[in-house]
């Protein structure tokens, strides 16, 4: 159930630290960083979770637009799920109003996938979001590809983008940005229908 009172938790997944800031595995806070350009603010160290929020609407200027908290988890990717779910109970966000941005190793590098519900594909922030509050919340999954060769996968997320990559990137993580507000403002539907490629 949806509540139009209560504002959005768009939840970017990532690991705190300059040294990861441009890993795979860091998606999610380019995501959340980007859309905080956009709703013109900064985040700020949360009161009641380890994580950075950022209060804030989307769409048109003024009361007309929506109201969303933008979340950064600070505690690590595998502990996401205490911070968010924390947040999610202070703001009284509906589960279904959370949407977790990650990557994701089963999409081609690039391509968005937008859906409510589902299994953790193995994804540690997952894992830990839906054990701490159940599986019925969004994903916006930023396809990483799978790893060459014999890399495990462990150290392919934890590296930073390649430089062939990094050529499309900001346009890549621009698209993910426009997915999260087109899903807000306009429903799961529709942004699968204008996004899922």
């Amino acid at each position: 159930m949806s509540d139009v009172n209560a504002p959005w938790l768009i939840v970017g997944l990532g690991n705190p630290g300059p040294g990861y800031a441009a890993n795979r595995h860091n998606v999610g806070f380019m995501v959340a960083d980007l859309l905080a350009d956009r709703v013109g603010g900064s985040f700020k160290r949360a009161q009641k979770a380890q994580a950075q929020v950022l209060e804030g609407r989307i769409g048109a200027p003024g009361p007309a637009g929506r109201r969303v908290v933008l979340v950064k988890p600070m505690s690590y990717m595998n502990l996401s799920g205490g911070p968010v779910t924390a947040l999610r109970d202070f703001y009284k966000v509906p589960t279904a109003q959370v949407v977790a941005v990650h990557d994701e190793l089963d999409i081609d590098y690039g391509v968005l996938r937008l859906k409510l519900g589902g299994g953790d594909n193995g994804h540690n922030g997952l894992k830990s979001m839906t054990k701490a509050m159940g599986p019925d919340y969004h994903r916006v999954r930023f396809g990483i590809g799978r790893p060459p060769g014999r890399m495990q996968v462990a150290d392919f997320v934890l590296k930073d983008f390649s430089s062939t990559e990094h050529k499309e990137l900001d346009w890549f993580v621009d698209r993910a940005a426009d997915a999260v507000e087109c899903l807000v403002l306009d429903g799961l539907e529709r942004a699968q229908g204008t996004y899922n490629s």
